[in-house]
């Protein structure tokens, strides 16, 4: 029997008998205490950032991967604005010759830079005669005489080449965020090469270049390949990346032809695709290569290749003086030359088409714009000198007088102040061929000369949606030469026939 001031004794090894409480409000205590806590404690946390030295902390953190502490670190700060690329952080990487390259070297010395540009020349044996100071400076290529190679049409050579990139890469050279490739007859504009590379972050992993314009070369090797003639950019990570396993590879893709077609197939292996710019120029054409730098497409001028292979670019010069002739208008305005722009004159009924820098062409009739932009077929396909297929689409050039253009080459050109420029292209000597005797031709025949005036281009125009410039006569047939404007469209200006 309890009395009521018996002491209750609590056995604890018996269950107590605790009033009835639901489990949702227990649970609804806890998460109040979570969030109290998790509050105090970041209100800790921001006094502690606020007031604590901050340079401490990231001396702390000078291991750690930069990439993911920059983007704040650096906030509004010069680091937080990289440099831009320019030639300092590109490295050529030439392939050459011994036998070969007393004839090729005027080629490279007429865009090579020295002191300025950085690369070499890749010789199969060290020079016998003394090299030109003009010339990039020359390395030796390590003996390749391990590797495999089993492709019964093509030269061994092709592994050396292929090799350029890796033994670039562990001259260990610092600030290099490029390795660019060439031949030996390659023609680089080094201007423009940096406009393209600067559209692109060079801490990612790329692989820009071109592929030849034969559809049948194509075919035959890849089209997914950067063709090496026409020049090609690696950036430093994916040439990181590639010399790690560049000579297995070689070996794996022994029975292929040329070094491009082996690089390939290793950017393949590493899973990055060819990014495709239209300014580099493999140029795999037999023939006249006219009617492909008069209708150039909307994009820089990178590089020519091939030129031993063709007739001269412009009519009574050597290939060499050719060469020299287009870059004298490329280094009046870089980004403008051979941009393709074309207008009409409706009083005479003339179409005129206007490669900058290059050629005019002139027409006593109205083409559509279609017509006009597509490139006139001068040139035959690479390996079986056909007439196509290419991988564009060319037009007929007549054999009938009447219904060619009638063409102006690209004479001289000088700065007006301003950032303006005049070029001036003249009718060469008249040929012995045949000429149209229609009256609407005679009249056209009558100029002699065409003056063209326009603004310095800024290459940051290729950072933007391409868009094909407007050209229109100011006065025109005076003393047998027709002025001409090249400028921007207006905003709701169209090249519209009537």
């Amino acid at each position: 029997m309890k009395h009521e001031n018996d002491v209750l004794i609590h056995n604890p090894l018996k269950p107590s008998k605790c009033p009835h409480i639901k489990v949702i409000h227990i649970f609804t205590c806890l998460m109040k205490g979570f969030l109290a806590i998790c509050l105090v404690a970041s209100l800790s946390l921001v006094s502690f950032s606020s007031f604590s030295n901050k340079t401490r902390w990231l001396k702390y953190c000078a291991d750690c991967d930069n990439r993911f502490i920059h983007s704040w670190r650096n906030f509004n700060t010069q680091q937080d604005h990289p440099e831009k690329t320019n030639l300092s952080h590109v490295l050529f990487g030439i392939g050459g010759s011994t036998e070969t390259w007393n004839e090729r070297r005027q080629y490279s010395d007429i865009w090579w830079q020295p002191n300025v540009s950085r690369g070499y020349v890749w010789l199969e044996q060290a020079p016998i005669e003394p090299w030109p100071e003009t010339s990039p400076p020359f390395k030796v290529s390590e003996d390749t005489s391990r590797f495999q190679y089993t492709c019964w049409y093509g030269s061994r050579s092709a592994i050396r080449i292929a090799r350029i990139v890796k033994e670039s890469f562990e001259l260990g050279l610092t600030n290099v965020r490029w390795f660019v490739l060439g031949d030996d007859d390659t023609i680089f504009f080094p201007d423009n090469l940096l406009t393209v590379l600067q559209k692109y972050d060079h801490n990612e992993m790329y692989y820009i270049g071109g592929v030849s314009e034969s559809v049948e070369q194509d075919v035959v090797h890849t089209y997914t390949m950067a063709y090496g003639g026409g020049g090609f950019a690696i950036s430093y990570p994916l040439a990181e990346q590639l010399v790690r396993i560049l000579d297995a590879c070689i070996d794996r893709y022994a029975s292929v032809y040329g070094s491009d077609q082996k690089i390939g197939g290793c950017m393949s292996e590493i899973g990055i695709p060819l990014t495709k710019e239209l300014g580099f120029h493999q140029m795999d054409v037999r023939g006249n290569p006219y009617g492909i730098l008069a209708a150039h497409p909307m994009a820089p001028l990178v590089s020519l290749h091939h030129l031993d292979s063709m007739q001269p670019l412009f009519p009574e010069m050597s290939r060499i003086e050719s060469a020299k002739k287009l870059t004298e208008a490329y280094k009046l305005d870089p980004s403008r030359a051979l941009q393709h722009t074309f207008c009409y004159d409706l009083a005479k009924n003339w179409s005129i088409s206007i490669a900058w820098g290059y050629s005019i062409q002139l027409y006593p009739t109205i083409l559509t714009p279609q017509d006009l932009q597509t490139p006139l077929q001068t040139f035959l396909s690479w390996r079986t000198w056909s007439q196509e297929p290419f991988t564009f689409n060319t037009r007929t050039m007549s054999l009938e007088p009447c219904e060619r253009p009638i063409i102006y080459f690209f004479e001289g050109g000088a700065e007006l102040g301003h950032h303006r420029t005049l070029t001036s292209y003249k009718r060469p000597n008249p040929s012995s061929h045949k000429q149209c005797d229609r009256d609407d031709y005679s009249a056209a025949l009558s100029i002699r000369m065409f003056n063209v005036k326009a603004s310095i281009m800024d290459p940051q125009v290729w950072q933007k949606a391409p868009r094909r410039q407007c050209c229109e006569i100011i006065s025109g047939e005076d003393d047998g030469v027709v002025q001409v404007n090249m400028r921007d469209c207006n905003q709701w200006e169209t090249v519209t026939p009537p």
